[in-house]
């Protein structure tokens, strides 16, 4: 009787032990949450089959076929391509959103400078002003091309700019004589040492080529490191890296365990292995970053373009004031060093010089607002600028925000509940193997830190090439915002390609200001005593004089308005 209950007992012992074995290899868990996740598959187990034939996932039981392991290791690859596009999508809008708004409003501003300046001299002085516009015209078109990337010297265009003025200047103030091209590429030569407009040339390409240069090179570091970040936040994973992930994510489906999330330690491992490439970009990243903050504070202060180019027309207006006032000099030393020019034939009006001159001097309401459209256009301009100076300080913040952005990615990653149990607790996680706690040492960012990373298998010895052209491009575009900082362009100190624009810098030191020149010397105006003949009507000689004197006036007229 004895020995039959010691029979019946160890029999219940053994077919609870067997219920529970029944209870550990089932697979309807996994089969729920594949589900749920979208998964489509031939056939999912309903209870633990030999895993022999998988690669990843290998234990000795398995809720797994070759199928499901192929189709999880599609996935993991989707997954680390989501999860790098969303982290990195901020980062990334944030660049393309600034550089369209930077890049808009400095074209906009050329554009409404140059219509501020032609609306006004047309609707005030009209036809005269018309006919010799092409000279201020040619000036934007060449500012506009080389903000645009055009290979303009910027030093060498602005000095092409006062010899043309200067020569039609001469030209209307002697139109009693023949001038010729070659005389005009005489007078040329005597430019830096009679200084026929005064220090205005000077000053205004040091402003103008700072201001130029700094607001390009911002752009152009805008538009690099959108580049870089679109291009880094799409590489492609390694086959090392897709199989980590694997088992980071879907082994626990295998285990018949779905719902157990990797450890984060076990996910900062397989991350760093992943993004290695990635994280040797931060150095540079952050020297590029510094650079940008550098050149922003040039888009502030007293270099920005806006504070060179709303003035520009009252500069060039008191540059030719200048001319003007010191005409009978330059004259005279130009014919001494070119020679007299021939006299006209054309008949010439009887009214002396200085009646025409004097006309300059006309009555002005200093109190007369600017005309309707050019009055809108500065405000409209002003009030753009206003919204401008808010953008800067918010980029900064943003650029501030993005340093190390790089390498903090895996930490980014791995503390997104969706990924990791997090900190909740180390017992009850997926540590690769089991659920329970990971032990092994996280390793430090970069690629020659991976050398023994426990779960991404890392080849230390081949950097990612394109990683590396990504480092490059930062690596030129800092030098650039570092130049441009300085006021100098680089493409004129280098034999590079890199780049696409060119520009002169202005060599000027940190000591240099933007504050309005000042007055110019009076000298003798030209007198009433020039020879010529005089038959001919004063409507032939209006439109030349006409430009001169019309500036003079404008030049009073801003001078009392915007100054």
């Amino acid at each position: 009787m004895l020995r039959l209950q010691s029979i019946i007992c160890t029999f219940s012992v053994l077919s609870v032990a067997a219920k529970s074995d029944f209870l550990a290899r089932n697979c309807s868990e996994v089969r729920e949450a594949c589900s749920e996740k979208g998964f489509i598959f031939t056939h999912v187990p309903h209870q633990e089959i030999p895993g022999e034939d998988l690669r990843v996932c290998t234990h000795e039981h398995t809720c797994c076929t070759q199928e499901m392991e192929d189709k999880f290791g599609q996935r993991s690859k989707l997954d680390i391509e989501n999860l790098l596009d969303e982290r990195s999508h901020t980062l990334r809008s944030t660049f393309v959103s600034r550089h369209k708004r930077f890049d808009e409003f400095f074209l906009e501003l050329l554009e409404n400078t140059e219509r501020s300046l032609n609306e006004m001299f047309v609707r005030t002085y009209g036809k005269p002003y018309m006919q010799n516009a092409e000279v201020f015209e040619n000036l934007f078109a060449e500012l506009k091309r080389y903000y645009t990337g055009g290979n303009v010297n910027l030093e060498e265009m602005l000095n092409d700019f006062w010899s043309r003025l200067l020569e039609r200047m001469f030209t209307l103030l002697n139109s009693q004589y023949v001038i010729t091209e070659d005389y005009l590429e005489c007078i040329s030569k005597y430019t830096d040492e009679l200084k026929p407009f005064g220090d205005v040339p000077r000053k205004l390409k040091a402003q103008v080529t700072r201001a130029f240069i700094a607001a390009r090179t911002f752009v152009q570091g805008l538009s690099v490191g959108r580049e870089v970040a679109q291009r880094v936040s799409k590489v492609n994973s390694t086959p090392a890296c897709i199989r980590a992930l694997t088992k980071m994510l879907y082994c626990p489906f295998c285990r018949g365990i779905p719902g157990v999330k990797p450890c984060k330690n076990y996910c900062l491992n397989v991350m760093k292995g992943c993004l290695a490439n990635q994280a040797d970009l931060d150095p540079e990243w952050n020297q590029y970053i510094d650079a940008m903050l550098l050149v922003a504070q040039r888009l502030e202060g007293p270099f920005n373009i806006e504070s060179v180019m709303e003035p520009i027309d009252v500069k060039i207006s008191e540059a030719i004031m200048n001319m003007q006032d010191n005409s009978a000099q330059v004259s005279f030393r130009v014919f001494q060093g070119c020679g007299q020019p021939k006299l006209a034939e054309i008949q010439r009006s009887a009214r002396g010089a200085s009646d025409v001159l004097n006309a300059r001097f006309r009555p002005y309401n200093p109190e007369e607002p600017p005309t309707t459209a050019a009055g809108t256009s500065l405000e409209r301009l002003r009030m753009v600028w206003r919204t401008m100076q808010f953008s800067v300080v918010d980029i900064k913040e943003k650029l501030k925000l993005s340093k190390k952005f790089w390498s903090s990615l895996p930490e980014a990653i791995c503390v997104d509940d969706r990924v990791t149990a997090g900190n909740a607790s180390e017992e009850n996680c997926w540590n690769g193997h089991t659920k329970g706690r990971y032990f092994p040492e996280v390793q430090k960012d970069g690629l020659t830190n991976q050398l023994n990373n426990p779960e991404v298998g890392v080849d230390i010895t081949r950097p990612d090439t394109f990683i590396r052209q990504q480092i490059m491009a930062l690596r030129v575009m800092t030098n650039k915002l570092r130049n441009a900082y300085n006021g100098n362009d680089i493409y004129f100190q280098d034999t590079s390609d890199e780049g696409s624009g060119s520009g002169s810098g202005s060599g000027c030191t940190e000591g240099c200001t933007t504050d309005m020149y000042s007055a110019a010397t009076e000298t003798p105006v030209v007198r009433a005593d020039r020879s010529g003949p005089v038959e001919d009507s004063a409507v032939h000689l209006a439109p030349p004089i006409a430009l001169p004197t019309m500036l003079a006036v404008l030049a009073l007229a801003l001078h009392q308005q915007w100054r």
